[in-house]
């Protein structure tokens, strides 16, 4: 009896949207406006969504490659995919929401009940047009492997009335049914699905958002070490350890002013991290030594008080 060896594999992990993480040390050092809290908000919310879309696939035992949270661009026209599934045939495309409450459907459109019968975006045409562009890129570089593409509602308290029946849409309650499915569906993978599957993650693009970001200043932020857990500024320092006073959370200080520089690079990607930077950043630690030792042990030096803030050594 010959055994078919099964292939599964995250071949592009997901991480929390740039956005939605510079967004959130915002909140915490600053008064955001109710536009950037709601995008915000919407932002943690698909992320979560998307999340629990990967606790279901990644117990799939189908030979498979997938690729999540993917920003492609044909012909001039960009679209994103939150989830890619390729198997020997065929290529399943997942549009992935976190919709929470009662929704309907009508004339090939949605609206939701909870802001008065609002329109919402429409997440079919939303899947219709990165389905057409993913296969006329995929078509373009000489690859024939036919797609399947569904959205997929993954909150069990999202409803929907008037639910289509001729649409590609998995529903909450139709998720088990339709992994199921998927385990069933025979799949052997080969040098061409790693070829297109490495391909694809070749062409993701990295598209930084401080365009898309509120104006904020260095001067105008709250200064000192978020709990890495609440967020909360309501830190000391407590036997080497930064101590929450909100949840009780404990981090080794030097995991602690470590974390602090990344965020000051994130917030901030021209600026010059020194130690005189940093302790005034950090606020709660008065031994500039200390700040230095961390900087010294963990970053490549350009000068005597400068470091080199896009490598970590």
């Amino acid at each position: 009896m010959r055994l078919e060896r099964k292939w599964k594999m995250s071949y592009k992990s997901r991480s929390k949207p740039v956005e939605a993480i510079i967004l959130g040390i915002l909140n915490a050092r600053m008064t955001l406006g109710e536009k950037e809290m709601q995008r915000l908000h919407n932002l943690d919310k698909g992320f979560e969504g998307e999340v629990k879309f990967d606790s279901l696939t990644e117990k799939l035992q189908c030979s498979s490659y997938i690729l999540k949270d993917l920003l492609l661009e044909h012909n001039g026209s960009k679209f994103q995919i939150d989830s890619l599934m390729l198997t020997q045939e065929p290529l399943y495309y997942f549009e992935v929401k976190n919709y929470e409450g009662d929704y309907y459907f009508e004339n090939d459109r949605f609206y939701t009940f909870s802001k008065k019968d609002k329109e919402i975006k429409n997440p079919l045409q939303q899947l219709e047009r990165g389905e057409s562009l993913l296969r006329q890129m995929l078509q373009h570089y000489g690859y024939r492997i036919p797609i399947e593409a569904y959205v997929v509602f993954v909150n069990p308290e999202f409803h929907c009335f008037q639910a289509p029946l001729n649409k590609p849409i998995i529903f909450p309650n139709q998720l088990n049914r339709f992994m199921k499915k998927l385990n069933m569906r025979p799949s052997r993978l080969n040098g061409s699905h790693k070829k297109l599957a490495d391909h694809l993650v070749s062409m993701h693009q990295i598209v930084l958002p401080y365009d898309k970001l509120p104006p904020y200043t260095y001067a105008q932020l709250n200064k000192g070490p978020l709990c890495a857990v609440c967020d909360s500024l309501k830190t000391s320092v407590v036997d080497r350890k930064l101590v929450c006073a909100i949840c009780g959370h404990e981090e080794l200080l030097d995991h602690a002013i470590l974390r602090s520089v990344e965020e000051l690079k994130l917030l901030f990607p021209d600026i010059k991290i020194t130690t005189v930077l940093v302790h005034d950043w950090f606020q709660v630690v008065d031994s500039m030594k200390t700040i230095r030792r961390v900087l010294v042990q963990n970053y490549n030096a350009v000068g005597k008080k400068e470091y080199n803030f896009l490598k970590l050594k």
